[in-house]
């Protein structure tokens, strides 16, 4: 087979500060979006937030743990996302398939996802199964480490090398692996993706696993979050009768923000089986709770978010240099990043 090379120039550039701003002026009242909501607190330390709507007779419910893979350790990477894979796996008292369990019931919209910052869990369910959602939920919340084995946990980590392997063939797969270890120093929590490496993968033991989970699933680092047709009280009470006894769990160490500053340019080039070339350019910039932050997200939007946006007139329509661009913000807790990227015209030179 005809194989055409690409190359793929990954910038990897300084932190760029922008100067003490202004505050905006107060936006149209009309403008702003309004969604209410109550907040409970369990005496566990569990956090509950239940929006009411009604118009359907459908609940969502949503459960978020404050632990992500930046709380992984050097050689110890890939934890949170296997985690996550475990937990569909069957708990204590219902030691099952969660997915099949919850499909039986009419759950939608139903999955799992892991980030550098958080792990959450989510179902659409009708609304006479709320009892069931919570009741599984709080089980595998609080009952989980005697219903996982060696066979469980070989399981899902070889479906989670799979799809490393998945992710990586595919078309610019490399480029995150590369550009998470150069924008970042070593042993900074942002310095290794998400779904880890092989190596850790494979040396991830049933007793590292369940010390994961006793370390950073109780009740006091989560917030559970329902919606839809049911009362914020009565949504209190159940959570109440099915989470309340499930022990708060030690306290969580939280990172301090580090944005990992750069100076200069660095630069990277990474062959690979595609029919065209692409440039990613990145920058380390503040996290998402700051005011540099927002702004930035602004302006990634204006450069580059869709096909009206500054950058792609001009590369993809005006000079036909290039197929696509984009430009957006990974935003994450202790410091975010910039991306830019655009795809090259067959025959265009990337400079």
């Amino acid at each position: 087979m005809h194989k055409t090379k690409f190359l793929a120039i990954l910038w990897l550039l300084g932190l760029s500060m922008l100067s003490p701003a202004t505050s905006a002026p107060d936006s149209d009242p009309g403008t702003q979006v309004d969604i209410p909501y109550q907040k409970f607190v369990l005496g566990n330390g569990l956090t509950l937030i239940v929006h009411e709507d009604h118009k359907a007779p459908i609940v969502a419910v949503n459960i978020w743990y404050h632990v992500g893979s930046k709380n992984e350790r050097p050689g110890k990477s890939g934890f949170a996302h296997l985690f996550e894979h475990l937990m569909f796996n069957g708990s204590e008292n219902f030691n099952d398939d969660y997915i099949q369990a919850m499909e039986r019931i009419g759950a939608t919209d139903l999955n799992g996802t892991t980030s550098e910052d958080r792990t959450n869990y989510f179902q659409n369910v009708p609304k006479s199964a709320l009892d069931i959602v919570l009741w599984l939920e709080s089980d595998r919340m609080g009952h989980l480490v005697g219903a996982i084995n060696k066979e469980k946990l070989d399981e899902q980590r070889g479906v989670v090398q799979n799809e490393k392997r998945q992710g990586e063939n595919q078309p610019y797969g490399m480029a995150n692996e590369l550009i998470t270890k150069s924008t970042y120093p070593s042993g900074h929590p942002y310095s290794w993706t998400v779904i880890g490496s092989m190596e850790d993968l494979n040396a991830a033991s049933l007793e590292d696993v369940k010390e994961w989970f006793k370390t950073y699933y109780g009740a006091a680092n989560a917030v559970i979050v329902v919606v839809g047709d049911v009362e914020a009280q009565t949504a209190r009470d159940k959570v109440e009768k099915y989470f309340g006894d499930i022990p708060s769990g030690p306290p969580v160490a939280r990172q301090e923000t580090w944005i990992a500053k750069r100076s200069g340019t660095q630069r990277q080039v990474m062959q690979d089986r595609v029919p065209q070339a692409r440039i990613y350019k990145v920058w380390n910039i503040p996290p998402y709770n700051s005011a540099d932050g927002d702004y930035l997200n602004l302006v990634s939007d204006v450069l580059g978010s869709g096909k009206n946006s500054r950058l792609y007139e001009r590369l993809v329509y005006k000079d036909q240099i290039a197929t696509q661009v984009s430009s957006y913000l990974e935003a994450r807790e202790i410091g975010s990043q910039f991306y830019l990227d655009a795809t090259a015209r067959p025959g265009q030179d990337l400079a």
